[in-house]
Parts: C-alpha cells; structure tokens; sequence
C-alpha cells in the first residue's frame, strides 16, 4: 500500500506554482486575502474539473466530506461555497488565462513530436475555428446572441501536434468568427486551416506578408480569373490546379497577389470542394489532407464540451465565466502534459475517467493512471470442497 501523497496533490506538483506566484503579484489577486488564496481557488476549480463537480454546494459538500484530507491536498481550510462565488466574482479572470498560457508552451514542447497529420510535413499547422456555447439571456445579459438568447464563443487556434490549443480568445456570441485574424501573431512557415467563414481577402493578405500559408474553402460565387492551369490526374480526386487573379476592383486591391484554387472531388461523399491557399509547391493532394486536418478542432470542441465543466457555470458575471472556462482549459492542459511528463499509454479520456473517481486514494499517480494489462489467474478450485450439490 502506499503512504503518501492523494493523487489530487500528485497532479499539482506539475503546476508551475512559482510562474503561477509572479501572475498573482502582477494582477493583485490576493490582495487583501484572508481565505481562500488564488492558488486554492485553482485547486478547487480543478477538482471541480476532475470530479465532474456542477455546483457550488457540490464542490463544498464533496470537500467538506474529506476534511481530514484537505490540507494535505494544499487548502490552509474548508472551502465555503460564497467564498469560492466572491473569488470567482472578483480575481482578475486573466489570472487563469495566464497560467493556461504558461502550461499551454510547456505543452506544446513536449508534443513537438506528435502530429495528427496525415502527411509528412515539417511546418506547424494549426486549425482555426469557434464552437458556441448557449447561456441563458436573462441571467447573462453580458454575452448577447440572438433575440431571445445569449452565448459565448470559443475561439481556438489548435497546435495538430499532440491537439494542443495554441490560442483561445472567449467572446460573445455575436462576435464574427473573422475578427479573431486580427488578434492573431501569425507564425513564419506555419500553415493556418480554416473553414470559409475566415475568407476575408484583406486579412489573408497579411497572413500572406507575414510569411505564413493558409488553407481554407472559396466562397461561392468567387470572381476570378484563370492565369495558370497544372496537370491533374483526375483519377486521384483533383479536377484542376489553377493559380488565379481576382476580378473584384475592390478584391483585387485587398489581394493582388496570385492565389491558388484546386478542385477537388471527395471520393466518400461525391461533393466537389474548391480550396484556396498561398502556398504554391504542394501538391494538390496534400492540400486537400490538411483541409481534412480541420476536423481535429471539431473534435476537439466535442471532446471537451463533453469532458470538462463548461455547459454548467457556477457564476452569472463575465468574470466569472471566464473563470470557470480558463480554469477548465488550464486542467485540461496539466492532464495533458502528466501523460506526457510520465510516459502514460493510457489516453487523456481514462486519464481523466481514473481522476474522477480516485483523486482522493494515495497511490502512485503513475501506477494509477497507467493501463492494466495484466490479466488476473483464477485459482485452482479443482480440490476445493463443495459444501453445496445441485
């Protein structure tokens, strides 16, 4: 049996609790702190991520039943349910957003290896897309949608090697998916896939002068003209590879270079796409796969919308929200980078099925988390005696 350590303090040791300290000093957030310190506030937003935890009272009732437990998981006291509402109401939300991004760069090195690709390629690419979460119109009057609802979007940029989010800007919903280009720092060399609703000729022109490829879908209709027309075998999908000017007075102004058009015929749904791009020497093929590749933020949003505590927020203000869903993002990224640190076979889903259930048992956290593929012998009852005939 192991004596030490709940799993639950295992897993924060991989917090970098000094970076953490500096975020705290340079937005005040435990100025005038009696109770409940910003890094208590991260751990009982994380256990509330780890152990599927609701609400407020749900959070204090399952804590409040392992007191004898709490200090060693790194609270000085029990956790109060308005204590935790005021913080949640009042800390700085970017002092969550900074810590995911503290945890996200480590994450991102140690995935550097890993892609989702289908295809060899030494360039980053990353997947640009939003999901929409709805909210109720009448308690968050902040994040209006539409007429009768209101909603907060997601946007995310998504590093395909290993599906770490490389960029995540929280709005609401009535803000157009296109505007996010303009937050961007586009990477050198790095290729950007995206979905025809980030077609906007102005802004793909200064990814293009940053040195950075996109790869999206052309709006239909597109007024073009054909300046060049490579040879296709039609037999692999591709209909045509062209390189074209476009008409628009207006267009033409906001992209005068050339762009690349392909035609491309799905061979499982039989719908022809037509993608856009910059980039002039892969071949058609290899565009085609990495538009493909846009599915991995798709899933992505399916994955933690249904993993992670962000359809239930335990707060009304902006703050608030943003709060629980930095919070969210920022455990999402520590699971991912204890697979990692460790050497984990296990996915990130039984990672996190294990936590739910065991954050409060002292067991090794790599034995804990590590597939069990050893398989139990049943003992020998041949010479057992059988107290009962039937």
């Amino acid at each position: 049996m192991h004596i030490g350590k709940t799993l639950f303090a295992q897993v924060m040791e991989f917090v970098p609790w000094t970076s953490f300290a500096r975020i705290v000093q340079r937005y005040g957030g435990n100025s005038g702190v009696r109770t409940l310190s910003c890094a208590e506030q991260f751990r009982t937003m994380a256990f509330a991520q780890l152990t599927w935890r609701e609400s407020l009272r749900d959070i204090e009732a399952s804590l409040s039943a392992n007191a004898n437990k709490l200090y060693a998981m790194g609270f000085r006291s029990a956790v109060r349910r308005s204590t935790l509402a005021d913080a949640n109401e009042s800390r700085d939300w970017r002092i969550w957003s900074d810590l995911a991004a503290v945890l996200i760069r480590r994450a991102r090195r140690l995935y550097l290896g890993d892609s989702v690709l289908g295809v060899e390629l030494d360039n980053t690419v990353y997947a640009l897309d939003s999901s929409t979460i709805d909210l109720c119109l009448s308690l968050f009057s902040w994040a209006p949608f539409r007429s009768t609802k209101a909603a907060i979007k997601l946007h995310t940029l998504l590093d395909l090697r290993g599906a770490i989010p490389a960029f995540i800007h929280i709005s609401d919903g009535k803000l157009h998916d296109v505007n996010v280009l303009d937050m961007l720092v586009f990477e050198p060399g790095a290729f950007y896939v995206m979905d025809r609703g980030y077609v906007d000729f102005e802004r793909l022109h200064t990814l293009t002068q940053a040195g950075a490829f996109f790869v999206t879908r052309a709006k239909s209709p597109m007024d073009a003209r054909r300046v060049y027309s490579a040879p296709t075998d039609r037999s692999t999908g591709i209909i045509s590879d062209q390189q074209v000017m476009l008409n628009g007075h207006y267009s033409a102004k906001k992209y005068p270079q050339h762009l690349r058009r392909i035609r491309f015929k799905d061979p499982e749904s039989g719908k022809t796409l037509i993608f856009l791009t910059n980039h002039m020497a892969l071949p058609a093929l290899t565009i085609a796969a990495l538009y493909k590749s846009r599915w991995q933020v798709e899933l992505f949003f399916k994955w933690i919308k249904q993993h992670l505590r962000i359809k239930h927020f335990m707060g009304n203000s902006e703050n608030a929200v943003k709060t629980q869903v930095w919070c969210a993002v920022a455990t999402y990224v520590l699971i991912a980078i204890v697979k990692k640190e460790l050497q984990l076979d296990a996915s990130l889903y039984t990672c996190l099925q294990i936590l739910s259930v065991s954050v409060f048992e002292k067991t090794e956290l790599s034995c804990a988390l590590q597939a069990d593929l050893s398989q139990t012998e049943l003992p020998n009852t041949a010479n057992q005696l059988n107290l009962f005939n039937f």
